[in-house]
C-alpha cells in the first residue's frame, strides 16, 4: 500500500467500521468483532506510516480555496498522536465489551458507532497538514463525541452535554477561528511549517493576543477558565471518559497547542518576543489550581477529571517554555499521561461495574476483593505522579529540563509542587483500598473483579505504563526528530 493510500485509510477505515457496526446492530458478537478488527487494522496502518515516514509525504484531499486545502501529511508529532490514539482504541474496545455488557448499558450499537467516528476525526486531527484541516476534524470530533457524553439520556447527562458542546464550540468559533483568519490574512497560508510562518509577518506587539486566541480557542486543552466542559462530561460511561481523557479529545487539544506553537509561531519567534510569558503563568495556575481542586473531590471520576485538567496544563506549560526540551517533554507526556490516565479510568469503571460505588470514601478495603484492579490503579497513579518504574517519569523529566533550560525556576517549582499534590490525591486511593478496613456489611463479601475483558484491558495499560519506563527511547527519538528536520 502506498503511503498516500495509508494516509487516506486512517480517516476512512473507522468510518467504514462505523457503517458495518450499525448494520450489525442485532448481532452484538459480530458488532464487537468488527469494532476490534477495525481498531487493529487501523493501528497496523499507522505503524506502516511510522515505518515509511520521511517527513514530507502529503495527500491533498480537496482545495476549497487557493492556499487553503484539506490535506494530510506525516510528521513526528502527528504520528505520535496517531499511534497513541489508534493503539488505545484497541484496548478501549476490549474494555468496553466488558463494561457495556457488565453494566447492561442501553444503546450499545450507537456507542460503538460514534466511538468509531470519533477515532476517524482524531486521525484527521493527528495527521492534518495545515490549520484548516485540523480545524475541520477538530469540530467533527466535538460533534461526534456529544452523543457519547449524553449516552445515558438522563437529565444530568443532557446538561453535561450542553456544557460540553457549548464551551467547545464557543471557544473554537469565537477564538480559534478568529486566530486562523488573522493568521491567514498576515501569512497568506495556514500550512504547518518548521520554524513557523509568522516571523516578520505580524507586529510583535499583537503576538500575545494572537497566541491567547489560539490557546483559549483550543478549548479541548482545558486551560482555565475554559475547563468546565471536562468535569461536566464525567456523566458519560467510563469508556467515554477514557476516550475524552486518554484516547482522543483532550489529547487533540494539547496536540493542537504543540502544533501551533512549533509550526505556526515557531519557538525562536516566541522566545525573542516574549509573547509566551503571561500564558506560561496561566498554564502554571491551571496546573496548581486543578490539583488543589482534585484534592477536594470525593467522587473518583471527578477527582480524575481535575487531575486531567492539571496534567494538560503540564503540556501547555511545556509549549509556553518554548524550547526543544520542553516540547519533547510535552510530546512524551501525551503518551505517558494517556496510558496512566486510561488505566485509572478503567479502574474506576471496573469498581463501578463490580460495586456500583463512585465515591472514594465508600471504597475502603476494596483492594482485597479486587486486587488486580487496585494494583493497576497503583501503577497508573505512580505514572501520573512521575515515579520510577513508570513512563511518567520521563515526560516530567524533560519538562523539568525544559524549565531549567529556560531558566524559569518558578515553573520548575510548579512541576515539583504539582507532583507532590499528585501524590496526595492519587496514592490515597489504592492505600485506602489495600490497607483500610471494609465497612461491616454482607455486601462486601460478594464483591469480585469486574468482567474479564475489563480487567484484561486495565492490566494491559498498567503493564504499558511500566514498559514505557524501560522502552522510552523510541518515543524520545520521535520527538527529537521534530527539531532535526
Amino acid at each position: 500500500m502506498s503511503v498516500e493510500g495509508a494516509l487516506l485509510l486512517t480517516v476512512l477505515l473507522p468510518l467504514l467500521g462505523a457503517i458495518l457496526i450499525a448494520l450489525s446492530d442485532s448481532r452484538p458478537n459480530i458488532r464487537e468483532t468488527i469494532t476490534l478488527a477495525t481498531a487493529v487494522v487501523l493501528f497496523l496502518i499507522v505503524l506502516q506510516l511510522l515505518g515509511h515516514d520521511t517527513g514530507s509525504i502529503e495527500l491533498v484531499i480537496a482545495t476549497p480555496l487557493p492556499q487553503l486545502s484539506l490535506s494530510l501529511y506525516t510528521e513526528p508529532l502527528g504520528l505520535l498522536f496517531a499511534t497513541v490514539a489508534s493503539g488505545l482504541w484497541i484496548i478501549t474496545s476490549i474494555y468496553s465489551i466488558g463494561y457495556m455488557r457488565g453494566n447492561n448499558e442501553q444503546n450499545q450499537t450507537r456507542f460503538y458507532v460514534f466511538f468509531a467516528i470519533s477515532i476517524s476525526a482524531t486521525m484527521g486531527v493527528a495527521l492534518s497538514a495545515n490549520l484548516f484541516t485540523l480545524f475541520v476534524f477538530y469540530e467533527i470530533l466535538t460533534l461526534s463525541t456529544y452523543p457519547l457524553v449524553t449516552h445515558k439520556g438522563t437529565e444530568e447527562a443532557k446538561q453535561g452535554g450542553r456544557v460540553y458542546l457549548g464551551l467547545l464550540l464557543s471557544t473554537s468559533i469565537g477564538f480559534l477561528l478568529v486566530a486562523m483568519v488573522w493568521t491567514w490574512h498576515v501569512a497568506g497560508h495556514l500550512d504547518f511549517t518548521v520554524g513557523g510562518i509568522l516571523q516578520d509577518k505580524i507586529d510583535p506587539g499583537f503576538l500575545p493576543l494572537l497566541l491567547a486566541l489560539y490557546l483559549f480557542g483550543i478549548g479541548k486543552a482545558a486551560l482555565m477558565p475554559f475547563h468546565r466542559w471536562l468535569p461536566a462530561a464525567m456523566v458519560a460511561p467510563t469508556p467515554v471518559s477514557a476516550l475524552l481523557h486518554a484516547v482522543a479529545v483532550v489529547k487533540a487539544g494539547v496536540f493542537a497547542v504543540l502544533k501551533v506553537t512549533v509550526y505556526i509561531f515557531g519557538l525562536d519567534f516566541l522566545h525573542n518576543t516574549g509573547a509566551n510569558k503571561w500564558l506560561m503563568w496561566m498554564a502554571a495556575i491551571t496546573v496548581i489550581l486543578a490539583s488543589v481542586v482534585a484534592l477536594t473531590k470525593d467522587n473518583l471520576k471527578a477527582r480524575l477529571a481535575y487531575s486531567t485538567v492539571s496534567q494538560l496544563g503540564y503540556i501547555v506549560l511545556g509549549a509556553m517554555l518554548v524550547n526543544s526540551m520542553a516540547i519533547v517533554g510535552g510530546g512524551m507526556h501525551i503518551a505517558t499521561h494517556a496510558l496512566g490516565k486510561i488505566t485509572l479510568f478503567f479502574c474506576a469503571g471496573a469498581i463501578y461495574v463490580a460495586t456500583h460505588k463512585t465515591n472514594i470514601s465508600e471504597m475502603d478495603g476494596l483492594g482485597r476483593s479486587m486486587p488486580v484492579t487496585y494494583t493497576a490503579m497503583l501503577i497508573g497513579s505512580l505514572s501520573i505522579i512521575g515515579l520510577p518504574l513508570t513512563g511518567g517519569l520521563w515526560s516530567k523529566w524533560y519538562l523539568a529540563l525544559g524549565a531549567v533550560a529556560a531558566e524559569q525556576w518558578a515553573m520548575l517549582a510548579v512541576f515539583m509542587v504539582s507532583s507532590l499534590l499528585n501524590v496526595a490525591y492519587l496514592l490515597i486511593i489504592p492505600i485506602r483500598g489495600f490497607f483500610f478496613s471494609q465497612p461491616r456489611s454482607g455486601e462486601t463479601s460478594v464483591i469480585k473483579e469486574a468482567p474479564f475483558a475489563s480487567v484484561l484491558a486495565l492490566s494491559l495499560t498498567a503493564l504499558g505504563c511500566i514498559a514505557m519506563f524501560f522502552f522510552a527511547q523510541p518515543l524520545y527519538e520521535m520527538m527529537v526528530d521534530i527539531f532535526e528536520r
